[in-house]
């Protein structure tokens, strides 16, 4: 089990950059979802 946390982070990791392609698109995720959450308060 140890062996095949450190590759599922791994692979999240993978899933998670091949979604939004670029750090900078991270960066316009985070900032569209923090505008969606100030507008609707």
């Amino acid at each position: 089990m140890a062996r095949i946390l450190p590759r599922l982070l791994l692979v999240a990791l993978a899933l998670a950059m091949a979604g939004c392609s670029t750090v900078e698109g991270v960066g316009k995720d985070i900032s569209a979802s923090a505008r969606a959450v100030r507008n609707a308060l």
